[in-house]
């Protein structure tokens, strides 16, 4: 079964999927957001939903660095239950503290300029949270 996962952010979400092994997970896209839960957003991820067969549909919740839930983990925690809502699938948090940091040092070690690097972060991003959700399931097994 594949697995979604989203990097929720105020202005973009950031898609990943996992291949049918869950493996590897694979950026898919970054879907502009126009208002905070508008219909294009659902929209484009029931139509990825279907698209790609997914069974389970991960979320990153950006903790704060001491571990206690900010503002924006509120923010992404309210868009996780509408999703959980929206699509009759499973939908886990992950704790994605620093994701996006790390998906920008990723681009910029790749010499990408800055343009450019705002288009691609939060897609790679999701495949940082997802990455590391399979790789946690892979060591429970």
């Amino acid at each position: 079964m594949k697995k979604l996962a989203l990097d929720v952010g105020d202005k973009r979400i950031g898609v990943a999927i996992s291949d049918p092994t869950g493996t590897l997970a694979i950026g898919l896209a970054t879907i502009e957001r126009k208002s905070k839960n508008s219909s294009d957003v659902f929209d484009k991820l029931r139509e990825i939903v279907k698209e790609q067969s997914i069974g389970e549909i991960i979320v990153g919740i950006p903790f704060e660095i001491d571990g206690s839930e900010g503002t924006q983990a509120k923010k992404v925690r309210e868009f996780a239950n509408l999703i959980e809502d929206t699509f009759d699938l499973p939908v886990r948090e992950w704790d994605e503290r620093l994701t996006s940091v790390q998906a920008e040092r990723v681009l910029i070690a790749a010499d990408m300029r800055r343009e450019k690097r705002k288009r691609h972060v939060d897609r790679i991003a999701a495949v940082l949270i997802l990455q590391g959700y399979l790789d946690n399931l892979q060591r429970k097994t």
